[in-house]
């Protein structure tokens, strides 16, 4: 199974985008087709990634031929965003936040968003 200290591949990240964007299991021969079109990818590229990615239980072989991901997008986002707050800004998220601030990436909506967010019930948040 995926742990959280396993980091997730550029190219691993390609192919769960693929079955996120199609929402349903995909034969081998459409996803080699896909990552062929969208990437350049040879087929035994595909094969090889789709092997390793069964391994750390990212993806799953449904039956013969079709697979599909284990692991949702959401569950991506959150790990990605945790991973990014420890390695890049010491665990602080709020350093996280001042530097998307300070490069004018949030919107004025965003900033309604986020403090919607801090004021709605803890729905089972991990919030402090």
């Amino acid at each position: 199974m995926w742990t959280k200290q396993e980091k997730l591949q550029d190219s691993e990240l390609e192919i769960l985008q693929v079955f996120w964007a199609a929402g349903e299991p995909l034969a081998l021969s459409e996803l080699c087709r896909r990552l062929y079109t969208a990437r350049g990818w040879a087929d035994s590229t595909t094969k090889t990634l789709l092997r390793r990615m069964q391994e750390k239980g990212l993806i799953q072989l449904v039956r013969r031929g079709v697979y599909s991901a284990l692991v949702t997008e959401e569950e991506c986002s959150r790990r990605s965003a945790h991973s990014l707050v420890q390695q890049m800004f010491g665990g602080n998220a709020k350093r996280l936040v001042a530097a998307l601030v300070d490069e004018g990436q949030l919107t004025e909506a965003d900033f309604a968003e986020l403090s919607a967010l801090f004021n709605a019930p803890d729905e089972g948040s991990k919030r402090k």
